[in-house]
């Protein structure tokens, strides 16, 4: 049985614009509303939806006209604690040496949330499971969900997850049996008709 994943970061909003730690209360913005809906019905069919529990993933997932898509608490965002809801140089800005800690050791979480380390971690277990799931899934989740995934499937030390970029509606994809992944990463989703070579 071959299982196939199709990770979908959310279209542009604020938090994403200027970066911030989401609480995941935050919409996304009329241009990544725009770009959402003009890529609706790009993706191949799906057995399953699921959905990072955030607002901006529920509203890709609903642009981009994939049915209702099923909230996941193991697809949740890194939990950053009490720097939620603020901008990053913000927080840079009060706590210099508390995000330079974060930012250099995957095991540390001086903001109270989870490491790094323990959301790859948990990402890794959801994908044992889904390495059980017949067909297609696609999961429309947040973009540190995504960078989790990269160094999970390619086995890469923690260390790895802040090397990885993703960006605005982009698809990452993965393939494989008993849990052994093939990865192909971030194809931007291209409006209906749109030239999709390169």
């Amino acid at each position: 049985m071959t299982s196939r994943v199709t990770f979908v970061s959310p279209a542009m909003n604020p938090s994403l614009r200027r970066p911030r730690f989401d609480d995941g209360t935050t919409s996304l913005d009329d241009i990544g509303m725009a770009q959402a809906r003009a890529a609706a019905g790009v993706l191949p069919p799906a057995a399953l939806v699921v959905l990072s529990p955030s607002v901006r993933c529920r509203e890709t997932a609903e642009a981009l006209e994939l049915g209702a898509g099923e909230p996941s608490v193991e697809l949740a965002g890194l939990d950053v604690g009490r720097w939620r809801g603020l901008a990053l140089d913000e927080v840079s800005g009060a706590e210099p040496a508390a995000v330079g800690q974060w930012l250099a050791d995957p095991a540390s979480a001086p903001h109270g949330g989870e490491s790094v380390r323990d959301l790859c971690l948990r990402i890794g277990r959801w994908l044992d499971g889904a390495a059980r799931t017949e067909g297609r899934t696609v999961a429309v989740v947040e973009p540190d969900v995504v960078r989790a995934v990269v160094v999970q499937v390619l086995d890469a030390p923690a260390a790895a997850f802040w090397r990885v970029d993703v960006p605005p509606l982009t698809a990452t994809a993965i393939s494989g049996r008993s849990g052994r992944w093939n990865l192909g990463l971030g194809q931007p989703l291209h409006a209906r008709g749109a030239d999709n070579d390169g």
